[in-house]
This record gives structure tokens, sequence and C-alpha cells, in this order.
């Protein structure tokens, strides 16, 4: 069976691979080999310019055909890596022997030992993988998650003068206006992406147990520390941690996961409300002809954009959450529970780009129904009990609160009529009479 849409066992390679499918130059198998192979000819290109003395006499003019090997790296190169792999039964392996191949192909036969030199496999996967995660975010999460965003600050504008009744304990409150509650989930938004912006993307570059080992030896006088840093921090855009162990410790890749997981947890919170608003009637949603809201009930117009972002980010920030409490423990100097942990990355960041898509796709389906927040405020007069008794509070009326208290605090309709004559009971002059009465649900909404 060759693998499709219909048989591949996760939804993101199946029923979701078209809302997926840019994730897989950066977490697919091909991906991660391709990535392997940059690391390792950038490491090759930089012992050149160093240069160790055994690579002093290389054609650096060739160093652009060692670069086309992973610009041009093909489906077809990580098949021969993969067929490599079952001699070696060793992954990184393979891809060394890959690239010896290529060298002898250069007629760079003289040099091909240099490749990996001093190397360990996690040397390269823990710059390979950062260095994934961090073009993924740049490239395809920061687009998607930006597309969110200017989506409410648009709304927010568009829906800034809307009053609506606010709901603490789902009861009805003090008014606010629909943009102010959207501009709540952007600065939100925007505050942990700022955070997220900060967090180092960390990689280990260090030998077999982090200490330089094999390049000492064969290099004494070398800084390879000084080496190290600059390599994975000039050359490959990363953040050099040091000392490590075999592994990077993924102390500040768990400050990602957890981050993501922040900013996935708002916008899931922002489904739920959007949801709510619409169960109230507060949104309609646009038809689409052909499409059908249940397969028993013709009426219906589902809110399952929201639904479907929320299930899918829930499922990302349950991985996210495995991710960051498991990738900073590990025995020793090292076991292998972080390299079978690590491939799975790309599933938290396929349920996140799926649950953006389908938030946004929500988002401008939604149609304002001003009429509904008019009804709800207009059969809410209570809420305008706070104003009143905190005016009377200023003017040093005895007991206003528990004045109002009296008056709302029953099973009695309260409408405007009874707040008037309410108004017109109290010992106050007519002026504070007069600015009581001009206070209504819909214009006591603060600032």
């Amino acid at each position: 069976m060759s693998l499709s849409a219909l048989n591949a066992i996760s939804p993101i390679d199946g029923r979701y691979r078209s809302k997926t499918s840019e994730l897989a130059p950066f977490f697919s198998e091909e991906a991660l080999i391709k990535y392997r192979v940059l690391v390792e000819i950038e490491y090759f290109i930089a012992l050149c310019e160093l240069p160790l003395p055994q690579l002093k006499t290389i054609d650096t003019s060739l160093f652009e055909d060692l670069r086309s090997i992973y610009k041009t790296f093909s489906s077809e190169d990580a098949l021969a890596i993969k067929d490599i792999e079952k001699v070696t039964n060793h992954d990184v392996k393979a891809v060394e022997y890959f690239i010896k191949e290529k060298f002898d192909a250069l007629g760079l036969s003289q040099y091909k030992e240099f490749i990996h030199f001093g190397l360990t496999s996690q040397d390269i996967n823990n710059t390979a993988i950062p260095l994934s995660i961090k073009e993924a975010i740049n490239l395809v999460y920061t687009p998607e998650y930006q597309s969110v965003l200017d989506r409410l600050k648009a709304v927010a504008k568009e829906w800034s003068q809307v009053p609506m009744l606010a709901r603490t304990h789902g009861q009805p409150a003090s008014p606010t206006r629909l943009g102010k509650e959207i501009e709540v989930f952007v600065v939100r938004l925007e505050e942990q992406f700022n955070l997220l912006k900060n967090i180092p993307n960390a990689a280990k570059f260090g030998g077999a147990t982090g200490n330089f080992n094999a390049h000492h030896v064969a290099y004494p006088n070398m800084d390879w520390k000084a080496f190290g840093t600059s390599f994975v921090q000039e050359k490959l855009g990363l953040h050099h941690s040091f000392p490590t162990t075999q592994i990077e410790h993924y102390d500040h890749m768990a400050a990602l996961f957890d981050a993501l997981k922040r900013i996935n947890t708002i916008i899931l919170d922002l489904d739920r409300d959007i949801w709510t608003y619409v169960s109230m009637d507060y949104f309609k949603q646009k038809i689409k002809a052909g499409e059908v809201g249940s397969s028993a009930m013709p009426h219906k117009v589902n809110p399952i954009d929201f639904e479907n972002s929320e299930g899918n980010l829930g499922i990302a920030n349950a991985i996210f959450e495995h991710l960051s409490a498991k990738l900073p423990v590990s025995r020793l100097q090292r076991d292998l529970t972080d390299s079978t942990v690590l491939r799975n990355v790309g599933v938290p960041f396929g349920h996140t780009i799926i649950g953006f898509k389908s938030t946004l796709k929500g988002l401008n389906k939604l149609l304002l129904n001003e009429a509904k927040f008019a009804e709800d405020l207009e059969n809410n007069w209570a809420v305008v009990a706070e104003a009143i008794q905190t005016i009377l509070r200023r003017e040093g009326y005895p007991n206003p609160y528990e004045a109002l208290k009296g008056l709302t605090r029953t099973n009695e309709k309260i409408n405007q009529n009874s707040i008037s004559n309410f108004i017109d009971t109290l010992e106050v002059s007519n002026e504070i009479k007069e600015e009581l009465k001009q206070i209504t649900p819909s214009n006591y909404t603060g600032i």
C-alpha cells in the first residue's frame, strides 16, 4: 500500500494534509536528513576555514559545490541515505557515508575523513533539529499566527463601538464593548509572542560528552570552545549551549514549547468565547452553497471551525506539554529517549497550524447581529445599578449599595421605567437625578 491522504495513520498527513504540507520541509524524515547534511557540510567548511593543517590545500572554490549537496537535496538523495542506513543501522553515520560518496565524486577523497571529524551524532541532531524548528517558526508558524492576529486587530477596530452586555460567572454584568473584548486577546497574543521571540534556539556542539575530547586530543593548541561557539552562532544562527553532556539540555527548547502552548491556550480561549457568542446569536455565520450543517437538522449552521481549532490546539498543547516536561530529563550523560521523542516535534506544530487556520476561517465567516446585542442590553437594565450607586457614593448618599441591592436583587423585571422611578425617589438634586437618568446599558461601557 502506497502512502496517501486516505491511508495515513495521522490526520496531519491524512485529512488535514493540505493544511500542514508546508511543514514537511522542516519536520519530515526527509527534512531531518537534509538538515543533518547541511550541518555536516557547513562543519567541514568551517574546519577548512580555520584552517586545520591538513585542509589548507583544499580548493575553496569547491565550497559552493559542497553546499549544493544540501541546497539541491532531493527525495532520491534521502532514499539513498536510507538505503545506507539499512546497512549501518545508524541514521547519522549513513549521512556521513553519503557525503563521503559525494566527496569522491568531487575529487575530494583525500579530505573525506574530516567529515564528521571529532563529532558524535548528537552534535548533528542537536543542531539540525533546533535549526529546523527555528526556520519552521520563521517561515510557516509566524505567518499563520500573524494572519490570525491581523484579523483579530481588524475586527477589534471594526467592532470597537459595539456595546455588549458582559457576563461574569455567566450572569449579566457591567456592559463592555465587543471590540475591546477582542482587543484583550490581541494584547495577550502579542505579549506572549514577544516572549517567544526572545527564547534562544539553542544547540549543543562539543563532541561525545560535550568536552571536545577528540578535537582537543588531535589539535591541543586549538581553541575548540571558541570554534564551536562561532560555528553554532555565526554559521548556523543558533545559540551555543555550553557546557553540556552528550546532548543539549533542552531547557530553552522546553521554554519554546511552553511559549507556543500559551499562545495556543489564548486562541483556544478565544475559540470558546466566539463559540459561546454564536450560541447566544450575537453572530450569524456566512453560508456556503452546498454545505450541510447537520445530517438530520437542515437549519443548522454549526460553529465547527472554532470547535476544530479548539480540538487541534488541545492536542498540540498535550504534546508540547510532554515535550517540555520530558526533554530536559536524561539519565547521566544521556539516554536515547530524547531522540525518539524529538521525532514528534512536527506533530504539535501540525495541529497548531490546523488550529490557526480553522480559527481564521471561522473569524472570516462571522456576521455581526447587532440587534441581538441591543436586545440583551435592553433586557438587563439592572446592570446600571453599579453606576447609580457609585455616583451616589460620590455624593455622600447614605448606604447607596444597600439601596440598589434592594431594588435589583429580586426576581422582578428591572427595566428603564423601574430604574427611572427609583431615581425619582432619591433625596438628591434634580441635576444629579438627570445625570443618573442619562445612564443606559448601551452607554455604560467605560473607557
